[in-house]
């Protein structure tokens, strides 16, 4: 792809150059992570990008050029943007002058703090272990712009960071992207683990260039260049030490919380959405998913294999669809608990009650008090 191919598209919708539907076929990669154009994230990165490049006279109005986003919105927590959104502010700044200075220094600046309830739950890891699992299962929250993956081999852990969306940008900003993600995975093991702790190298799928200097400054680490991923290798023994903030019960906690938000939005687009406003169109009834398949046109079979590359299930999407109108009556009717029950399609109310405390971890009467 040439520099000239760049990300295109507006809040909507987001294509290359020549290319009519870029999600039109999604590559294994990127099963199970939001579509490039659905509106799911708090806009911290974008923000942060905002903030980085107005230090070099690039003002937000050019970063924000084709995002559909306003400099007020990008301020407003409330506020959901996109991948495909990210992606566009980056081929703009790019584009106005932005280098790789620009990119290490962006990535300096995404602490785990501006990753809302998954940053803290990575915070609160009893052990880095956990932490380096964690941050893979949920990298869904966290806008991501590559894959995340992690290994032992031998004394060294290795983060590998697959290029999932080398297909929707320039070379340009594949490099700086490349840049960026070095240098946010280096800030957040500091953020966890102290300031001590460094990389013991770091490896580019890139040519090496005339900023090679530089990104062993920025990464404290020897770096190499021309190898066939881009990983970041620690020493093994990371993995057993403690987080400066670890503790084990707060982050059980966390990570419910981050497990409904994840399967949130799982729910909220492509086929698996189709299925979820169904459901939720018809509640206490909950067809058969046959039936749902029939209404979908499609076979059974199909449906279960198309949920299935959407990383869902028609079972999880009933149990969130049970969860939300369970919710929703015990909060804002008097219904009794049984009428609730039959009403989302429980047989009694002691089921519901169990549904209830596994959704929240919360009592129905905790839930009730809340509204």
């Amino acid at each position: 792809m040439s520099s000239a191919d760049t990300v295109r598209g507006g809040p909507d919708r987001l294509t290359i150059s020549g290319q009519a539907d870029a999600e039109a076929s999604i590559p294994n990669d990127r099963v199970g992570f939001p579509t490039l154009n659905q509106r799911i994230f708090a806009p911290f990165k974008i923000a942060t990008v905002i903030d980085t490049v107005a230090e070099r006279g690039i003002s937000a109005e050019t970063v924000l050029d084709k995002t559909g986003l306003t400099p007020v919105e990008v301020r407003d927590p409330h506020t959901l943007t996109s991948i495909g959104q990210y992606l566009t502010a980056c081929e703009n700044i790019v584009a106005a002058g932005a280098g790789f200075a620009d990119a290490f220094a962006i990535g300096a600046r995404l602490h785990l703090s501006a990753y809302g309830m998954y940053g803290y739950a990575l915070m609160c890891s009893p052990t880095m272990r956990d932490f380096f699992d964690f941050a893979v299962r949920y990298q869904p929250l966290a806008t991501p712009t590559v894959r995340l993956h992690w290994r032992v081999e031998g004394d060294v852990a290795i983060w590998q960071f697959r290029e999932i969306y080398r297909d929707m940008m320039s070379d340009d900003v594949r490099t700086f992207l490349a840049r960026q993600q070095m240098k946010m995975t280096f800030t957040h093991i500091r953020d966890a683990a102290g300031t001590d702790n460094l990389p013991m190298r770091a490896l580019f799928a890139l040519p090496e260039d005339e900023h090679a200097a530089q990104d062993a400054r920025e990464l404290s680490c020897e770096c190499l260049y021309d190898q066939e991923a881009n990983e970041l290798h620690y020493p093994a023994g990371i993995l057993e030490s403690t987080p400066e903030l670890g503790n084990r019960l707060t982050r059980i906690m966390l990570e419910e919380t981050c497990e409904r938000l994840i399967g949130q939005s799982r729910i909220s687009s492509g086929l698996s959405g189709e299925v979820y406003q169904l459901l939720l169109s018809a509640p206490g009834q909950f067809p058969s998913m046959k039936a749902v398949a029939a209404q979908l046109g499609l076979q059974e079979r199909t449906l279960r294999r198309r949920l299935a590359a959407e990383d869902s299930t028609y079972a999880s999407i009933v149990d969130e669809v049970r969860r939300k109108l369970a919710i929703e009556y015990l909060q804002a009717t008097r219904m009794s608990v049984e009428d609730v029950a039959w009403k989302v399609g429980f047989s009694d109310g002691a089921n519901l009650r169990r549904a209830v405390r596994r959704w929240t971890n919360k009592t129905v009467n905790q839930i009730r008090a809340e509204k």
